[in-house]
Order: C-alpha cells, then structure tokens, then sequence
C-alpha cells in the first residue's frame, strides 16, 4: 500500500468519524402541549392549532422543516395534524411549534362510547402524543405520554 493511499483511507475514516459525530443523537426532546386553538372546520371535523413547547436539551441546535402530529387518546388515535413549519431549537433551548390538527367526530363518538361502555366515567385518561420534526437530514422523532385527571372525578 503506498503512502498516497494510506493517507486517503486514513482522511475518509476521519471524515466518517466527524460525520457519526453531526448525526443526531443525544437526549430526546421534550414535547408538551402549551396551548390549543380553535379552527374553522368542516362538516365532521374539528380542527384545532396546537402549540408544542419543544425543548432541546442537547449541545446542538436541532433544525426542521415540516412537522408530523398525532394524538391517542384511550390507545386509540384522536387528532392527527402536519405542518410545512420551519424553524430551529436552539441547543438547551426551546421553541414554539405550531400545528393545525383534525379531529373527525367518528373519533370523539367512538371515544365517547368506549368511556360511556363502563357506566361510570373514568377518573383518568391516558394520552399520547408522538410525531417528528423532519429536517434534510432525516427527522428527530418525539414521543410524551401521560394520565389527565378528569373535572370532577373523586381524587
């Protein structure tokens, strides 16, 4: 092996090391819900603007440019939205994204009656609210869950 092709293999391992260093990775982001508005819908819909707290708890800022949103309510999808949003998550910052989501009202009746099958109403509801920012790069998913305690439900 000559001394040129050493020196070739040896500069393309290292390009390939600093390039496994840029990939993402790191600690997940932390989606919450900050707030929801109302939108015009249609016939059988229901359309609200959803406002994610994304919190990037890594080094480096993570950039998109389209986002992805689904919500289950009961282990069971309840809204789905996307968004053609561009923006950056500073690196351990955060930022506001929004986007449009649609309920279709099949969805809230089929929920209804799953809580209505018991004959009492339940005292939570568990959720989950998982998507991805998509970049040129691939996309960095998020993924948060949880239980909402009900108006009224005995503590």
């Amino acid at each position: 092996m000559t001394c040129l092709q050493r020196n070739t293999i040896s500069l393309a391992a290292l390009a390939l090391l600093a390039a496994c260093a840029m990939l993402p990775g790191g600690e997940p982001l932390q989606v919450n819900v900050a707030d929801i508005e109302s939108l015009d819908g249609q016939d059988l819909e229901w359309r609200m603007l959803v406002k994610l707290r994304v919190q990037n708890p890594n080094d480096a800022p993570v950039e998109y440019d389209g986002v992805y949103l689904k919500l289950d309510v009961l282990d069971k999808t309840f809204a789905t939205g996307v968004s053609d949003e561009r923006g950056t998550i500073p690196r351990f910052g955060e930022a506001l994204v929004s986007v449009p989501v649609t309920v279709s009202a099949i969805n809230v009746v089929r929920h209804a009656i799953g809580i209505a099958v018991d004959g009492k109403p339940p005292e939570k509801i568990s959720y989950r609210l998982e998507g991805k920012l998509n970049s040129g790069f691939g996309s960095t998913r998020f993924d948060s869950h949880g239980e909402l305690a009900l108006p009224g439900a005995a503590q």
